[in-house]
């Protein structure tokens, strides 16, 4: 019986190939419109492609091509070319604004985009590409069926974007790069407000304008010792209970007796 079975589907399916075959090279546009659109209903979106693709010249400047189109659009999406999708996506809505599948295709290009979306160890210009989709299909649509899961990944994708910026000013940190550390702390705790690496953000510039302090030329080292008590106060100021209190607590003393020590050879070199 499974024998039979198994005999069944093999027949059918290569005769399904073959009239698939048959009409994709010999059929007339018609029936190879039809035979892709039920293809692409069926969910066999790599048949279907060949297809839309073969006829799609036929009918340029006809009503049918946006349906191409559309269906094309969605075959790629559906097969993860995401690069391909995103760029046919739109052309859709650069062609037909007015379509009533606008809104899908608006959804779909997020969501490409947002599948793009590198690891926050990797560049992240498909990251920014993919907030702009998901902003824009906020603003266009709010009452969605879709709002909660664009928000939702638009929190993410903001969060990678968080964590890419922290990492590279720890890596500045890290490598002894003590003034590019400073400066993009800084520029984290501007950018990223209420994010959940600003305590350690705010702990290591302080700890980055420590170390650039302690290690300066003398003619430098008033000014920064003073930079770096100013970082520690700010960063207790914020986190009173910090987990790094102890340690800034002791790193400020190392600074206040250098600023003792600073003060005496200024006093005696006068």
């Amino acid at each position: 019986m499974k024998n039979l079975v198994f005999l069944l589907i093999t027949i059918i399916t290569l005769a399904s190939c073959s009239e698939y075959s048959k009409i994709l090279n010999k059929g007339d546009v018609k029936s190879q419109y039809k035979l892709a659109e039920e293809l692409f209903n069926d969910e066999k979106y790599s048949k279907a492609m060949v297809l839309f693709e073969k006829v799609a010249p036929t009918f340029i400047n006809k009503p049918q091509l946006q349906r191409i189109r559309y269906m094309s659009a969605v075959s790629d999406y559906k097969m993860k070319n995401y690069d391909l999708a995103t760029y046919r996506f739109n052309r859709f809505i650069n062609n037909y604004p007015k379509s009533s599948k606008i809104q899908e295709i608006y959804f779909l290009n997020s969501q490409a985009l947002y599948k793009l979306s590198p690891s926050s160890s990797l560049e992240q210009k498909d990251t920014t590409k993919a907030l702009e989709a998901l902003q824009t299909y906020l603003d266009l649509y709010p009452n969605s069926e879709n709002i909660d899961t664009v928000n939702t990944q638009y929190k993410e994708l903001i969060n990678k974007l968080n964590k890419k910026a922290y990492d590279i000013a720890y890596q500045y940190y890290h490598t002894e790069r003590y003034k590019s550390a400073i400066t993009a702390f800084d520029n984290y705790n501007s950018n990223f407000l209420g994010s959940k690496y600003k305590e350690d953000a705010l702990f290591y510039k302080f700890k980055a304008s420590y170390k650039l302090a302690m290690n300066s030329v003398e003619y430098k080292k008033a000014k920064r010792l003073k930079e770096a008590v100013k970082a520690q106060k700010r960063y207790i100021k914020y986190y009173p209970d910090s987990k790094f209190k102890k340690e800034a607590e002791s790193l400020l003393e190392n600074l206040l007796k250098e600023i003792e020590i600073t003060n005496s050879h200024t006093i005696t070199e006068k």
